[in-house]
C-alpha cells in the first residue's frame, strides 16, 4: 500500500501529469479541495474539459446556484466564475491532464 497526505498535494490535485501526484498520467486530474467564502479567478479552458461534484457547500456559477450532490461540467471556452457563498467542498476530474487555464480579470465595478 502507498499512503499519501492530501495536506501535501498542490492544491488539492492528486492526480495527474504533475508533482506530486499519487498517480501520474496525463489522461486526466483529480483534485479534492475545499473553499471559502467569496469569488476565485473566473477563468475559462481551451482544451480541457472540468467535471465538478459539490461535495458540502454551496457556490454560484453562471447564474446557477449549486448545492451538495449537484454535478457541473464545462467545456473548453466555458466560462468558470464561482462565487462560493458559504464553505465548501469541490471534487474536480479534469481532461487532459493539462494546463490551458486562462484567467479573466472581473471588472471592479
Amino acid at each position: 500500500m502507498k499512503l499519501y497526505k492530501h495536506s501535501d498535494m498542490l492544491r488539492g490535485w492528486f492526480v495527474g501529469a504533475f508533482e506530486p501526484t499519487c498517480h501520474a498520467t496525463k489522461d486526466f486530474e483529480v483534485q479534492y479541495r475545499e473553499y471559502e467564502p467569496g469569488h476565485t479567478d473566473d477563468h475559462y479552458h481551451t482544451h480541457v474539459t472540468e467535471i465538478n461534484l459539490v461535495v458540502s457547500g454551496k457556490v454560484t456559477l453562471q447564474g446557477k446556484t449549486l448545492v451538495k450532490g449537484d454535478i457541473f461540467v464545462l467545456d473548453p471556452w466555458e466560462i468558470s466564475n464561482p462565487e462560493f457563498l458559504e464553505p465548501t467542498g469541490i471534487v474536480c476530474v479534469k481532461f487532459p491532464s493539462m494546463n490551458d487555464k486562462i484567467a479573466i480579470c472581473r471588472d471592479p465595478s
